[in-house]
């Protein structure tokens, strides 16, 4: 299968004092929740707006984070979203998490694997052809 990753949304978000752990950087759980917005926002911006009654849509099958460096309290997270090339009913996703003001560095990486699915069944279904359509390698 093709990686070739191109990508499809940027976000930002604020960290919370409450995002950080005993140790004083935010907690490894918190980066899964940046990723997760950053899925939602980018969903949410080709128009699927309700996801829990919809008839069909995504759902995650595995999630991954790489940590390289700890961020802490006050920092925004500029996330990159990209995707690769979609197979039949999966969607490989990949983020980035970058400091703004610090742009240069890693901070964190990972990926989510997205499968369309019909939640009353539990089988997965095609992915739309809107979605099979943003995936144009350069």
């Amino acid at each position: 299968m093709d990686d070739h990753r191109i990508r499809v949304y940027t976000s930002r978000i604020p960290v919370r004092w409450g995002d950080m752990d005993a140790l004083g950087h935010v907690n490894n759980t918190v980066y899964f929740r940046f990723a997760e917005q950053v899925r939602i926002e980018w969903l949410e911006s080709l128009g699927i707006k309700d996801i829990v009654n919809a008839d069909n849509g995504p759902v995650i099958i595995n999630v991954s984070c790489t940590f390289f460096k700890p961020i802490s309290y006050p920092a925004i997270v500029d996330l990159a979203m990209s995707i690769a090339k979609p197979g039949r009913s999966s969607l490989q996703t990949y983020f980035e998490v970058r400091c703004v003001g610090d742009d240069s560095t890693l901070y964190a990486e990972g990926a989510a694997k997205i499968v369309w699915w019909n939640p009353r069944s539990g089988k997965s279904l095609p992915l739309p052809d809107f979605i099979r359509e943003i995936y144009k390698p350069v």
